[in-house]
């Protein structure tokens, strides 16, 4: 199955995160390197949220049913 990735940066304050996002349905509207419009789950980008917030440059891969597949943060 064929799969898609995506770029994507973040720098979203911890405050902020933690008073938008701490719902365990909430989710995180972002826009990539390419200009599209991704909608993923709060829920993902917790692994790398710091006491500095959610800084850096990212890269989501799923699969060909967008499905989720891997998140990992790149610089």
């Amino acid at each position: 199955m064929n799969a898609n990735v995506y770029l994507f940066t973040l720098d979203i304050s911890y405050h902020v995160f933690l008073q938008h996002y701490a719902g365990a349905a909430s989710t995180v509207v972002v826009r990539t390197d390419k200009g599209l419009t991704l909608q993923l789950p709060a829920s993902r980008l917790r692994p790398y949220l710091t006491q500095r917030g959610l800084k850096g440059n990212f890269r989501l891969i799923v699969d060909g049913a967008n499905r989720f597949k891997s998140l990992e943060q790149i610089a």
